[in-house]
């Protein structure tokens, strides 16, 4: 089984700065807390949901997976290395880093 690479959110931006068509973004968040906190043009797809909805990530794009402190966006990020997805990357810390790193006005919770 590979490792699954991880990027903090500034190494993230700083190699994907324009990310919306390079790359899916892909958040296992709860609808809860996207109302919480988001990222623009991230795909949401609750972590529960992500076996039977991961057709809808594009598997010709590199994905980068993200939660709100990383955890669960690394063991989905696992899921998908395993079942096919070549280019999948976990978003160390999450949105609480993204928040610190990148986007001060979007809310830590």
């Amino acid at each position: 089984m590979a490792q699954v690479p991880e990027l903090s959110p500034t190494a993230f931006i700083k190699r994907w700065p324009d990310y919306g068509h390079t790359l899916t973004l892909l958040d296992v968040r709860e609808p809860d807390e996207l109302e919480r906190a988001a990222v623009a043009g991230a795909l949401c797809i609750p972590m529960r949901e992500v076996p039977e909805r991961a057709a809808e990530v594009d598997r010709t794009k590199p994905v980068v997976v993200m939660c709100h402190s990383g955890r669960r966006s690394w063991v989905v990020a696992q899921y998908l290395q395993e079942n096919g997805f070549e280019n999948v990357y976990n978003l160390a810390g999450g949105i609480d880093a993204w928040s610190l790193q990148v986007d001060s006005s979007i809310p830590r919770y």
